[in-house]
């Protein structure tokens, strides 16, 4: 079966009510536009949320539980639920769901990065519509996605789709909170996300839910910068699924993608994995690593924050303190401190002396 690649990811909010219990009309109407889609020739992803608000209510948890380890123990619970959910609604309309549970690092190695890819292939060539979450309920909190937009936009470059569809429960970015600004008006396109789209973003839309309008923004940044058109839309919009495909005015907010697709697994250095810390570097190593694409070294650095070990994700930022890139640290913060500003020739010489080297660093926009 051949066709575009779509990914289409449900937010908690979307697929539950106020009290937390998934709301199977709303996974049936999805399901229902999924098969339309599949219908057309289409080949679809479904990244779904949902799995902690689901379990809540079958163990009696409310109000909600705030240690996170808990939460997790309730997703392996609520997951269940979700999934059998989205079997039911689509078996309904003839199709097959396959259950399939993924984790940040599954994009931070190359080889798991193609084993992941070949399994969700080979689901779509089998005519499976894929139903993905993050595996929460063994994620280190150290490491892992922390909402599923990321994980939706990274599955979206996984297997080069040819769209991400963002549905929540708003029309899609405003020029305002529509809740509280009356006259706020819809974004219909976005070619660039910058700071000042980013200030329209809040947090968490509600309290059922781990992301909201800037996880989105996020996500819909990984997107573009992985050649991939995102849009932003209302679930509850009838026929949404197909109008944002189509472009239909009013669908949602639209994010043009950009000419150059960024590697896998720079893209999961730049928002797949937490900082640790930050290594500020002087004028000179800042326009190198922006313009010549050099591994940092010693002589460059010109100061160290936060307690990061080797391998550790950390922040560049240059003398003007703004972050300008991101990267994988070869040494500790002890090491890092030690040998600032140094020349190569005062260092020892058994060791690797690239700070960060330049396969592990990713210049931010």
């Amino acid at each position: 079966m051949s066709g575009r690649v779509i990914v289409v990811k449900i937010g908690t909010s979307s697929v539950t009510d106020e009290r937390g219990m998934l709301t199977v009309g709303a996974i049936h109407k999805l399901a229902g536009e999924v098969a339309e889609q599949r219908a057309s020739g289409d080949r679809v992803v479904v990244v779904t949320s949902g799995a902690i608000a689901a379990g809540l209510p079958v163990l009696g948890l409310d109000p909600r539980p705030s240690d996170p380890a808990v939460l997790q123990a309730v997703s392996a619970v609520g997951q269940g639920y979700l999934f059998a959910a989205w079997e039911e609604a689509l078996r309904a309309r003839g199709l097959v769901a396959g259950q399939v549970l993924l984790a940040p690092l599954d994009f931070g190695h190359r080889r798991q990065y193609l084993h992941a890819r070949r399994t969700l292939n080979h689901l779509l060539d089998l005519g499976v519509v894929p139903v993905i979450n993050e595996n929460d309920a063994i994620a280190d909190e150290e490491i892992r996605f922390g909402d599923n937009d990321r994980l939706a936009a990274l599955v979206a470059h996984l297997l080069h789709a040819d769209a991400l569809v963002l549905l929540t429960d708003t029309p899609g970015l405003f020029t305002g909170d529509p809740r509280s600004h009356h006259d706020a008006s819809l974004i219909e396109e976005i070619v660039e996300v910058d700071a000042e789209i980013e200030a329209l973003a809040g947090g968490a839309g509600t309290d059922r839910g781990s992301g909201g309008m800037a996880s989105k923004l996020t996500a819909a940044k990984i997107a573009a910068w992985s050649g991939v058109r995102a849009v932003i839309a209302g679930a509850d919009r009838p026929d949404v699924l197909a109008a944002a495909l189509a472009g239909t005015a009013g669908a949602g907010t639209v994010f043009v993608p950009r000419g150059q697709r960024l590697p896998a697994r720079k893209l999961w250095i730049a928002f797949a994995v937490g900082s640790s810390g930050t290594v500020v570097v002087d004028a000179g190593a800042a326009t190198a690593l922006r313009e010549r694409g050099v591994s940092l070294l010693p002589a460059g650095v010109a100061g160290v924050h936060g307690d990061f070990d080797a391998d550790d994700a950390v922040e560049i930022a240059g003398p003007d303190g703004r972050t300008f890139a991101k990267g994988l640290v070869r040494h500790p913060a002890s090491v890092v401190k030690e040998w600032a500003g140094r020349r190569t020739s005062e260092l020892p010489g058994d060791v690797a002396h690239e700070i960060v080297h330049r396969d592990d660093l990713v210049l931010l926009p």
